[in-house]
């Protein structure tokens, strides 16, 4: 094994590069010395190591060492290691074919249900296709180790091999307009031929789920974009087969030297257009369950059980109610308990969002997923399984996921109408010309049938509003807004209310030392380097606020002896020969030293949101520090901008009801919820929902996931946890709340862009029906042919796409 500091440095769990001399002390195992990026990943280590040193490259099958890997990428949620940057580019190319046994499904759990994307009421026991639209069931609960969606995978598949040859047939079909005259190298008849035996595997193969889907559709009365994807491609399809093989039904007026038209350019490339639409909506919703993955790795995969014949590790399944487990150091509780021996601080910032670990002793509850941070304590199992919180919060942020924007459905209900029309038109026009048409009948006959399938073909439907939304995305990223999918702007564009969570949305997430008062005869910078003497033997939040202001100060380094934390208290030792204590009023009272004459300056520092504590030395009280999550500077002017905006704000936090009114105050926020936990926060903003009410939550912490799922728009801060951002529609990169304003300007602007988009998609080709069909043709003798039709059908497109361009300059 190479020695570690002689190369790249990676926490070898999640596969991150890692500072050594900015991060915590590394954990040594068989003589080496391991770097993580969090404490979570530590105890994932400790818990196995050898599940986390080597891995297999999964191109040339060579073993390579996690954390001095070079080359690592990810794929489904996972990081991949590879032996050479070659072998990282070929896998990044085509990564389906070299991850069937990294990203293998794990077999779903007994009992799981299976849903339709689209139509949520369709529920089964097992996979299958919708019977109403024909679209995969996807499970309604992701596993810990689901790999990518299989739809996408078949789809990216079918995108990869039909994409060349629909290029190829719009390449041969106009060639000469891109000055590539490929009918004169090769034959007029030549040409005709490779075009439909291009674009036959992408009609029959390619693009068969499609055909399926409305086939579905026709079969079960539901009529929607599938059906006239189906028929208008097919039509095309169907009608440039005939002209092919029997050139001779179709009048002298719609043939020239080489025969009738021939369509299977508008066929191939309109499906590969509908293809790329289709894979970029499953990409998003795959992401979906990396939230899901990212809550289920916060539990680990094992508990240390204690027993009267000693102690094993078992898996997390195995846990039974009652079931006594030692927690450890560094390692993250495994499921829901109370303390019964030993005593620890734990953080708890998953379930509060608050940055200061919480002391806990024997009768103290624990939860599942929590971080165990110095002591070492036994528990006994409460809630197991499902029933654990995190469990809960896991099955609460997939319920709230599984839903689809309304716009989405506007396209349909309209098709609704819309398809219905159009065949009859089809119909109509084919019967009329054959009855009353000039000769050949038939000829006429098929051709305005089929120019009134392919002027009605919905191109530019299936563009709308992936372009609206391609072009919004791309524009909010330069605003430092991330925008997930057109749900969130279309739900965001209808938001009344606000819900804030406070630490790390409103506050920086981290303490800080804002205050120091000297009593009697000391100064500031005494009191401080005191305060930093005692703390330096401490590894609470607070200790590190204090410790870093004490650093920047320049204050003097004293060391304390005969270090000793009061838990739930304070900390005390000896300095300079003196008996010294930091703490709350109990440790002062504790060591015979009456708080009272700075009580009421304490209270000063609570009522503005502190954290204030006690200094005595030599059994008298000398000084006062106050630590504090301080506001971010911009958040008062989002706020007052928000509210000028017509938002209604809330803020919820996990903290005190004395805290949170301090920062409700200085921020003038309209309602203020303290103590609140995370299911608390889901149910207030269900019951703004029940009001009718349009909710957006903003947050950052693990904590946050239910409500940030639950609102109609969550909006989580760049800066917070992963799975927050995972759970948001909306992610504010630099984590600045006046991107909020952008973002609410972005989505009014888009959901406009939307609509218009719409009326080009269904304008156009309602209005080129009627003409299609030959109503011109009794007056001036003009009879549509499909080559207008389908530039009609192209102009809603290009129509589409330059209107969805214009959100490019739009001001935020």
């Amino acid at each position: 094994m190479p020695d570690i500091a002689d190369t790249v440095i990676r926490d070898p769990v999640c596969g991150m590069t890692v500072d050594p001399e900015a991060g915590k002390p590394g954990l040594e195992h068989d003589g080496h010395v391991y770097h993580f990026c969090h404490d979570g990943c530590r105890s994932r280590f400790r818990a196995d190591p050898d599940a986390y040193i080597e891995a297999k490259d999964p191109v040339c099958g060579m073993t390579v060492n996690r954390a001095t890997a070079r080359h690592v990428t990810k794929h489904a949620g996972q990081p991949i290691y590879f032996c050479s940057a070659r072998c990282q580019d070929r896998f990044v190319a085509a990564p389906d074919d070299y991850s069937a046994d990294r990203t293998a499904p794990e077999p779903m759990p007994e009992g799981m249900l299976y849903t339709c994307p689209m139509h949520p009421e369709i529920v089964q026991d097992g996979p299958g296709e919708c019977p109403i639209c024909g679209m995969a069931l996807e499970p309604t609960m992701p596993s810990a180790g689901s790999g990518p969606n299989p739809e996408l995978v078949d789809f990216r598949r079918r995108l990869w091999f039909g994409a060349p040859l629909a290029l190829a047939v719009m390449v041969l079909e106009m060639g000469g307009m891109l000055g590539l005259p490929t009918a004169d190298w090769l034959g007029h008849g030549t040409v005709r031929w490779l075009q439909f035996l291009l674009a036959t595997p992408v009609v029959v193969w390619v693009a068969r789920p499609f055909f399926k889907r409305g086939w579905s559709s026709i079969v079960t009365g539901n009529l929607n974009m599938w059906t006239l994807i189906a028929i208008g491609t097919g039509a095309a399809y169907g009608f440039s087969l005939v002209s092919l093989l029997l050139p001779g039904i179709f009048p002298d007026s719609l043939q020239d030297d080489h025969g009738p038209p021939l369509y299977f350019e508008a066929s191939a490339v309109i499906l590969i257009l509908v293809l790329v639409g289709q894979v970029m909506e499953l990409t998003a919703r795959d992401r979906t369950g990396d939230a899901i993955r990212a809550l289920m790795d916060l539990a680990p995969k094992t508990a240390r059980r204690v027993t009267d014949t000693g102690e094993e590790d078992v898996p997390l399944d195995a846990l039974r109610r009652d079931d006594r487990l030692r927690v450890r150091p560094g390692e993250a509780v495994p499921v829901d308990g109370t303390v019964v021996e030993g005593r620890s601080s734990v953080d708890e910032s998953m379930l509060t969002g608050e940055p200061i670990p919480v002391e806990k002793t024997v009768g103290d509850p624990v939860t599942g997923g929590t971080l165990n941070k110095t002591g070492s304590f036994v528990m006994k199992a409460g809630a197991v399984g499902a029933d654990t919180v995190l469990s809960r919060i896991v099955a609460m942020v997939a319920q709230a996921q599984r839903s689809r924007a309304p716009i989405q459905a506007l396209a349909d209900k309209v098709a609704g109408y819309f398809v219905p029309a159009v065949i009859v038109a089809a119909v109509a026009a084919f019967v009329a010309w054959m009855a009353f048409g000039p000769p050949p009948p038939l000829g006429y006959a098929v051709v305005a049938a089929v120019s009134v399938l392919i002027i009605a073909c919905p191109c530019a439907l299936g563009l709308a509003t992936p372009m609206s939304i391609m072009v919004a995305t791309g524009r909010g990223a330069q605003a430092g807004v991330l925008i997930r999918d057109a749900e969130a702007l279309e739900r965001f564009a209808a938001v009344d209310v606000l819900v804030l969570d406070k630490t790390g949305t409103l506050t920086q997430g981290r303490p800080s030392l804002t205050d120091v008062v000297a009593l009697q005869d000391h100064d500031e910078d005494h009191i401080l380097a005191l305060a930093a003497a005692l703390e330096r033997g401490s590894e609470h939040p607070l200790a590190e606020a204090i410790l870093g202001a004490a650093e920047s100060r320049g204050v003097a380094h004293l060391t304390a002896a005969d270090f000793d934390a009061v838990t739930g208290k304070g900390v005390r030792g000896v300095i300079d020969g003196q008996s010294t204590a930091l703490g709350n009023a109990g440790l002062m009272t504790d060591l015979g030293i009456d708080p009272a004459p700075a009580q009421a300056r304490l209270d000063e520092f609570q009522d503005a949101g502190k954290t204030a504590m006690f200094l005595a030395s030599d059994g008298k009280l000398i000084g006062i520090v106050a630590v504090s999550d301080q506001i971010k500077e911009t958040a008062a002017v989002a706020i007052r901008a928000l509210q000028e905006a017509g938002l209604k704000i809330v803020m919820a936090t996990g903290d005190s009801q004395r805290t949170a009114e301090a920062v409700g105050r200085e921020l003038g926020i309209d309602e203020i919820r303290a103590n609140v936990s995370p299911e608390d926060k889901a149910a207030l903003i269900a019951d703004f929902q029940a009001e009718g009410r349009a909710v957006a939550m903003a947050g950052d912490g693990v904590n946050d996931a239910p409500a940030l799922a639950k609102a109609d728009v969550g909006i989580a801060m760049g800066t917070g946890a992963d799975v927050a951002v995972e759970s948001a529609g909306v992610t504010l990169v630099r984590g600045d709340l006046r991107a909020i304003v952008r973002a609410r300007r972005l989505a009014h602007a888009t959901m406009r862009n939307i609509r218009q988009n719409l009326f080009f998609a269904f304008v156009y080709n309602a209005a080129g029906v009627p003409v299609a069909a030959g109503i011109l043709f009794p007056v001036f003798g003009v009879l549509l042919s499909p080559m207008v039709a389908a530039a009609a059908m192209s102009l809603s497109s290009v129509s589409v796409i330059g209107n969805s361009l214009r959100l490019r300059r739009l001001e935020l």
